[in-house]
Formats: structure tokens, sequence, C-alpha cells
């Protein structure tokens, strides 16, 4: 029972980070209709500046999460008006190629302004050490992970729910010309929630790197695991993006610990059963 317990909270942890990429992802599709192949590289730019400002120039954690944010918020804002906002109503495939340019061109820039080899930075002390749970130590830094992850879930609702900001978003999702019609900025509120969307997935690659090394091709990587997160939950949905993560996140964990070998042969047999019974997703709506 205690290996059952310890496992589940190990792929909780695992689910938090791929909840933070997907709701980005989610985000960026459900208000911009963009499906962003290089979200993924925005979680490893989140990891390589989170390391840049803690490890390297030795700044407070909190006040490095805060600058990795602001920086990826940026390069997110810099891509979304210099080359997603023309291609908005452009067919889906145009935006596939156009984002999957941009993960190699920045896994050939993360190589050339931190080297090819992979990074991880110190744990933080205040972090350091571990806290029993059904008779075994489990990393606080972990707890932590697991707190985030909801408490951001928490924050996502109620910025869009109870908002002005996000009930805008909402109405424009669902019919930009009546949005535009009302005085509400489009283009504006367009950016603001991409950068927001950025800025999720690079929350998600600042707080992997106390556990998990960042290196090029990450991103690419991660993005392939959110994708399936997405197809299961809903695309366009962050209820479903949650749902979708826990389930490849806790899965995924006891078939490491049980059958390692087809673990991800495993959740793609999810993926596609969902796929089967409901080709929109868990909580995904028939358009």
């Amino acid at each position: 029972m205690d290996t059952i317990v310890y496992q589940g909270l190990t792929g909780l942890t695992a689910a938090m980070f791929l909840w933070l990429v997907s709701a980005g992802l989610t985000i960026a599709f459900g208000v911009c209709g963009i499906l962003n192949i290089a979200h993924g590289v925005l979680y490893m730019f989140g990891g390589y500046f989170l390391f840049t400002f803690y490890q390297l120039l030795g700044l407070n954690f909190w006040l490095s999460i805060l600058l990795t944010l602001i920086s990826v918020g940026l390069i997110g804002l810099v891509m979304e008006l210099g080359f997603l906002r023309p291609i908005y109503k452009e067919p889906i495939g145009i935006q596939l190629v156009l984002t999957f340019a941009f993960v190699w061109i920045f896994d050939d820039l993360a190589k050339l302004a931190w080297g090819p080899v992979s990074k991880i930075v110190a744990m933080p002390r205040f972090f350091e050490g571990f806290i029993r749970i059904v008779g075994r130590p489990f990393p606080i830094y972990s707890v932590f992970i697991i707190g985030t992850g909801i408490a951001m879930a928490v924050f996502i609702w109620l910025l869009l729910d109870k908002t002005w900001w996000g009930k805008s978003i909402r109405a424009s999702a669902l019919d930009r010309e009546m949005a535009s019609a009302l005085g509400i900025n489009i283009r504006t509120l367009f950016s603001g929630a991409f950068v927001f969307a950025a800025a999720i997935a690079a929350l998600g690659g600042a707080l992997s790197v106390p556990l998990r090394v960042v290196g090029p091709g990450i991103g690419g990587a991660i993005i392939v695991q959110a994708f399936v997160v997405t197809v299961i939950g809903g695309l366009g949905n962050l209820k479903g993006a949650f749902v979708g993560a826990l389930i490849v996140g806790v899965v995924g964990a006891f078939c490491t610990l049980y059958i390692p070998v087809f673990e991800m042969f495993i959740i793609y047999i999810i993926m596609a059963v969902v796929l089967l019974i409901r080709p929109q997703g868990i909580f995904g709506e028939i358009r």
C-alpha cells in the first residue's frame, strides 16, 4: 500500500509539470486558435533562464522565477506579434509548419547561448529535505510542485471565470467579430493571452530544473507529452488538460515502476481508446 501511495505522489509531481505546459498550450489554442508546436521550447527556455539567473548570477530563487517569467513572456510576445499574428486565419497546416520551424531555431539558439551540455540547478536550501508519507521519505520540493500545480489551476480558473479580462478572453474565443463590435481590442487581448500562456510554460520549465536537467531537445520531448494530455482531455479545454495531465502523469509513474518498457506504449493506448470513444476528448465539445 505504501508503494502505491508513494508512486502515486511521484506521478502527481510529474503530472503538475505536464499540466503547466498543457495549460499554456490550451490557452494559446483555445483563445488565439494557434496550435503552437514550439510551446515546449518556451518550457525549455524557462529552465535555461532560471539556470542563468539563479545558478550563474546567484540571484534570489523567487526573483529568478519572476525574471524567468518576464523573459520568456517577452519571447512569446515577439513570436506572437512578429510571426503568429499574420497567420491567425491561415489553415492549421501553416501554423504547424511555422511553429515547428521555431523548435529547430530555438534549439540551435539554446546551444549557442548555453552550450550542448544539459544543465541543472542546485536545490534551494529551504526546499532541501524530506517529509515522511506512509513511512517513506518524500521530497519537500515535490510537495511544493504538487501544491503549485493545484494553486495554478485555481488561479487560472479564477482569472478566466471571475475577472473582466478572463471574460473578455472567453467571449473573444467564442465570437471574435461580436467581441470586437462590443469594443474589445482583440489584437491586444490575444497578445496578452499568448504571453500568459508562454509564462505558464516557463514556470513549468523553471520549476523542473532543480529535479530534472534542461538541454536542447527537451522542448520537443515535453510537447509530445503535452499534446497527448490535451488530446485526452480535449483540445482547448483547461479542465480536460488538468485531468489529462493527471492521467498521463500517474499512469506513467506506475508503468515506470511495474512495466517500464511499456510506459509510453500504455499512455498512447489510453489516448487511442479515448479518441475511439470520444474523438473530441474527455471534456472536449463536438464542433
